[in-house]
């Protein structure tokens, strides 16, 4: 199998236009580990779609959380 064939398939890749993603995916835009944003899920401080067994998580709702956390010291 080709690199360029396996690459398309990484299940973390984000396609243009896309407006929800599974957690690994929401774990890559936010920088954090799969585990940690599944304890973000689960402790409400992201809402999530559910689909059966899977959760999905808004990419709007990911930029705003990244929104509402910056701080800025005042030094």
């Amino acid at each position: 199998m080709s690199a360029l064939l396996k690459e398309s398939r990484n299940e973390t890749d984000i396609k243009p236009g896309q407006r929800l993603c599974s957690i690994k995916q929401a774990a890559v835009i936010l920088g954090r580990s799969p585990w940690t944003v599944a304890e973000m899920v689960r402790s409400g401080r992201l809402p999530y779609i559910p689909d059966g067994k899977r959760r999905f998580l808004d990419i709007h709702d990911l930029n705003d959380w990244i929104e509402k956390s910056k701080r800025r010291d005042l030094d």
